[in-house]
């Protein structure tokens, strides 16, 4: 007797579908337009471009072709040597109470363990606050923990304090007589991805090796912390290799271009967003998509014929790093003497845009009233409060006292992959990327078009 399976009848029938059935769900969406262009091509193309790399470099050759074929004007790139920092091997485990091994990135600025490893107890703060209260000179030779988890908000406003642990904690750390700290990732996500970043040295501070670890694993270490702190289980120990270092004087550069207006006496409108990207991801939210949406979006307002003022688009290097010294201070440096009227930035993924600020002068409140009006149809409202600009444009706002217009871009999903590996081509939606084209479009058809003078009402600080 001939047995059949019992999975013969079901094999059957999925032989039977049409082979596109099963690739429907896997292929992801794919886009068209400047804007997608410009994602796909860098994040193809050229990938990760952390600063002060070759990949960098080949990113500033790559966007001084494609602006200039897309028929920008003085198209350049600006050279300039900036504080950077490279990734070297990386690895922890938790040694004791219990054998785990954890998902773990270097932060920007780290300085490097011994080769063979830092082994050391770790000892865990559930939040900042309970490491700077810890008593001076007590986490010496061993490795700090500093948990503090995340949460979402759809202005990405929670960046700010959940991100000080990575910006903060490794100096208050070190204060403290440690010789190396592990934090939660700033993120949202429940991926086993950490989150990358800088973190900032204190004067004072003596730089010591610091990393993160992705969510999950903060989640295991909370759990044996608590035993710990029960009694039911043995103090923490780390083996810890983060060995990235400092890279001074790195090579980076900005890409400057610009479509000129009709009248260039009027001082320039400037958008900007960052070339650069980290490296364990391709760079596809942060920040190829701003480059795509603001690059777009400046032919798209010229498209029917010059603006009364010129537009000029400016792709900035070192973002990610640059502590002072990135794209935006050497923008700043480079054309400080000359006018701008207002300025943009695009750093924030490519997820709808919802709402919109500005610091304009009272006297300005009839263009205010236009660029509302513009983006009323898209769904888009005005919103108080104070703006951002962005690092790529903050220098040159404080230095002229620039007007600003930010559109709020929906952040509830943007910290599950800012600065990780999931940070690629597939995580933006060719949908929501052409709607923040379409609203850049809309302000910028009338701010670049407003005759009279571009007031800011707040001083020109940025934010």
């Amino acid at each position: 007797m001939v047995r059949t399976s019992p999975h013969a009848a079901l094999l059957a029938a999925i032989a039977t579908l049409p082979f596109t059935a099963t690739l429907a769900t896997a292929t992801p969406q794919e886009g068209s337009g400047v804007a997608w262009d410009i994602v796909e091509g860098l994040t193809t193309e050229i990938g990760p471009r952390i600063a002060g790399s070759d990949a960098e470099a080949r990113a500033r050759v790559w966007a001084e072709a494609k602006l200039k074929a897309l028929g920008f004007s003085n198209v350049k790139i600006e050279p300039f040597t900036t504080g950077a920092w490279q990734r070297g091997p990386e690895h922890a485990r938790l040694t004791a109470p219990y054998q785990q091994p954890l998902a773990i990135t270097a932060l920007g600025y780290s300085v490097p363990t011994p080769a063979e490893g830092l082994k050391a107890e770790m000892v865990y703060f559930p939040t900042l606050a309970a490491l700077e209260a810890a008593p001076a000179g007590s986490l010496k030779g061993k490795v700090a923990f500093v948990d503090h988890a995340m949460r979402r908000a759809q202005d990405g406003s929670g960046y700010g304090p959940y991100g000080n642990v990575r910006r903060k904690g490794p100096s208050i750390a070190s204060q403290k007589g440690a010789a190396g700290i592990v934090i939660r990732s700033a993120g949202t996500d429940s991926n086993r991805d950490p989150h990358t970043g800088s973190t900032m040295w204190m004067k004072g501070a003596t730089p010591i090796p610091a990393g993160a670890v992705s969510n999950p694993d903060a989640d295991l270490i909370a759990r044996i912390a608590a035993r710990v702190a029960a009694g039911k289980a043995g103090p923490m120990q780390i083996d810890l290799t983060l060995l990235g270092k400092p890279f001074p004087n790195a090579p980076s550069g900005n890409v400057v271009a610009e479509l000129p207006g009709r009248d260039p006496s009027l001082p320039i409108v400037l958008v900007a967003c960052h070339l650069d990207s980290w490296d364990l991801g391709t760079g596809a939210i942060d920040d190829a998509s701003g480059c795509g949406i603001v690059t777009a979006a400046a032919l798209a307002a010229q498209k029917q014929g010059k603006t009364l003022r010129t537009i000029r688009v400016l792709w900035s290097g070192n973002e990610e790093m640059g502590m002072g010294d990135g794209g935006g201070a050497h923008y700043a440096e480079m054309h400080g003497k000359e006018p701008h009227a207002l300025a943009m930035e695009s750093d924030f993924g490519a997820d709808n845009v919802w709402q919109v600020k500005n610091n304009f002068a009272p006297a300005d409140k009839a263009l205010a009233d236009k660029v509302n009006a513009a983006l009323w149809p898209m769904g888009i409202v005005p919103h108080q409060g104070s703006v951002e600009g962005g690092a790529d444009v903050g220098a040159i706002i404080r230095q002229q006292h620039l007007a600003v217009v930010d559109l709020g871009q929906d952040g509830t999903h943007y910290f599950d992959l800012h600065h990780t590996p999931d940070d690629t081509l597939d995580k933006v939606d060719p949908a929501t990327l052409q709607q923040n084209v379409d609203a850049w479009t809309a302000v910028l058809k009338v701010i670049a078009n407003e005759p009279g003078e571009i007031a800011n009402g707040v001083g020109g600080e940025e934010q």
